[in-house]
């Protein structure tokens, strides 16, 4: 299982990514807007997760989105997973196996690779 502090690590790299691009491209005046850097990071969570096994930061820290059931995560998985994650609340509520509510609803499990 992936602990906190790769999870940590993961969110921050992936939020930073997803900032940077709304500033470049979602900037006025100097002024970021804030529904653009969460939209930015779902769509790529969306797309990352079933292409590459993870987000960016995810793979950068060493773990992977894997779904329950043997097999590939599909396309719903991910879109269920990140926009809960999107809403961050889900994500601050786990269980003793630190898994993210987001994670339980979406029927994966992010582990260490």
């Amino acid at each position: 299982m992936g602990r906190v502090g790769r999870r940590i690590g993961a969110l921050a790299l992936d939020w930073a990514l997803a900032y940077g691009a709304a500033a470049l491209f979602f900037s006025t005046d100097g002024v970021i807007n804030g529904f653009a850097v969460t939209a930015i990071f779902v769509g790529l969570q969306i797309v990352f997760v079933p292409t590459i096994g993870g987000s960016i930061g995810h793979r950068l820290v060493g773990l992977r989105v894997v779904p329950l059931q043997p097999g590939w995560v599909g396309l719903w998985r991910p879109v269920v997973r990140s926009l809960l994650l999107g809403l961050a609340v889900p994500a601050l509520v786990w269980d003793s196996d630190q898994r993210g509510f987001h994670d339980k609803v979406a029927g994966t499990v992010l582990i260490r690779s």
